[in-house]
């Protein structure tokens, strides 16, 4: 799969970017507000027929950030994105992403409901997702456990008919 815009492109994640996708999902500005996967895990879901593994790069072919989505064959139509992770920040590549994402799962499949979770402390990726149409739709509380405690992640998600309001 390949997603173009004016701005980035996202192109199917190869092995020959795991590197770059660890370095980018454990840099210290990323890290504390994503899920950390091992090498074995992002390998397996390159070939796994339910996800999507994206990369997103800029119009110079340089790398900027990665997406997964899961539950391309989900029986309830309903798309989650499991990650995103832009590594070149202050460009509108997240905002772009996630548009284009949006695009495609409602455009290209039957999806009725695409989702995701953000850690309540993210107001900057909030602010995204509603941007685009996210809606909140609550708060799984103190859900994840850190080295400091726990954290608690709000789901937010933007349905078919809301996205064609847009």
């Amino acid at each position: 799969m390949r997603l173009h815009s004016e701005i980035i492109d996202l192109r199917a994640t190869t092995t020959e970017d795991l590197d770059y996708v660890l370095a980018a999902e454990r840099d210290e500005l990323n890290r504390r507000f994503i899920g950390q996967w091992s090498r074995e895990q992002h390998a397996a879901a390159l070939d796994d027929e339910d996800i999507v593994h994206l990369t997103v790069q800029d119009k110079a072919g340089e790398r900027a950030g990665y997406v997964i989505l899961t539950g391309l064959q989900d029986p309830n139509l309903t798309i989650c994105i499991k990650r995103i992770v832009i590594q070149t920040k202050g460009c509108g590549y997240g905002k772009m992403t996630l548009a284009l994402l949006s695009s495609w799962a409602f455009t290209h499949t039957d999806t009725h409901r695409l989702w995701l979770d953000v850690k309540d402390h993210n107001a900057r990726a909030q602010h995204v997702y509603e941007g685009i149409g996210f809606k909140l739709e609550g708060t799984l509380r103190d859900c994840v456990r850190t080295e400091d405690g726990f954290e608690s992640l709000q789901i937010m998600s933007i349905l078919r008919h809301e996205y064609r309001q847009e």
